[in-house]
C-alpha cells in the first residue's frame, strides 16, 4: 500500500489552496498602494470577468479558470520549493514530471472549490514590502452571509517581482503558509520512501483524481 500525507496537512493543504480562489471571484479591492497591491487588485478584476462570462460553457470556463491561475501562480518555482533539500539530488527530468504532477494536484483542488466561493470578497488591508522585489499582500475574507460577529478570516498572498512581473509564490490562512507546510510534509513522504518522487507524484495524482470526482 503506498503511503500517504497526513490527513491534518491534507486538511491544511485544501484550505490553503482554497483561500485562493476569492481573489479571482471578489469585488474590487481598496486602491492600492505598490506594485504587488495593483497585482492582487488587477486580478481580483479579471477574475471576476472570467467566472461571470455566461457565454463560455462550464468546460470552456473551467479551462480558463485553469490557464487563469496558472499565469497567476508561479506553480513550478513553489513545486521545487516543496521539495527542499530533495531538489538537489534529483533530475531534470525528475524534477520536470514533479511539477507537472504538482500542478495538475493544485489545479484540481482550486477548480473542486470553484463554486463555494461565489458569493465572497476579497479585500485587500494593506502589505509589508520584504525587500524590493518581495511583498506579502494581507486581505480579509468576507461572507456576506456570515451572521456569527466573528472577524474576517486572513488571507495574506506572497508576491515577487524578482522575474520581471508579479507572481504569487505563497499565501497562507490564519498564518499557515502553504508552500513552507508543504515543504515540511513533502520532505518526510520522501525520507520514508527512500526519496523516490515517483512515489510523491503518484499519490498527488491519486488525490487530484479525488478532486475530480473520480
Amino acid at each position: 500500500m503506498r503511503p500517504t500525507l497526513p490527513t491534518p496537512f491534507v486538511r491544511r493543504t485544501v484550505l490553503a489552496l482554497a483561500a485562493l480562489l476569492p481573489l479571482l471571484i471578489a469585488g474590487p479591492a481598496a486602491a492600492a498602494g505598490n506594485v504587488a497591491e495593483t497585482y492582487v487588485t488587477d486580478n481580483i478584476h479579471r477574475g471576476l470577468d472570467l467566472l461571470n462570462n455566461k457565454s463560455l460553457s462550464a468546460p470552456q470556463k473551467r479551462e480558463q479558470f485553469e490557464n487563469f491561475l496558472v499565469g497567476l501562480t508561479d506553480m513550478k518555482r513553489i513545486a521545487m520549493f516543496t521539495l527542499g533539500q530533495y531538489r538537489r539530488t534529483a533530475s531534470p527530468a525528475e524534477l520536470d514530471t514533479f511539477a507537472a504532477a504538482f500542478q495538475n494536484y493544485a489545479t484540481a483542488v482550486y477548480q473542486s472549490y470553484f463554486a463555494k466561493y461565489a458569493g465572497q470578497t476579497l479585500k485587500v488591508t494593506g502589505s509589508t514590502q520584504r525587500s524590493a522585489d518581495d511583498f506579502i499582500v494581507a486581505t480579509a475574507l468576507i461572507d456576506p452571509n456570515d451572521k456569527s460577529g466573528q472577524p474576517p478570516l486572513e488571507v495574506d498572498f506572497r508576491i515577487r517581482t524578482d522575474t520581471g512581473k508579479p507572481v504569487v509564490v505563497d499565501f497562507s490562512v490564519a498564518g499557515i503558509w502553504l508552500a513552507l507546510e508543504e515543504r515540511d510534509q513533502f520532505t518526510a513522504f520522501l525520507g520514508q520512501n527512500n526519496g523516490n518522487l515517483k512515489e510523491l507524484d503518484a499519490h498527488l495524482g491519486d488525490l487530484a483524481k479525488q478532486y475530480r470526482g473520480g
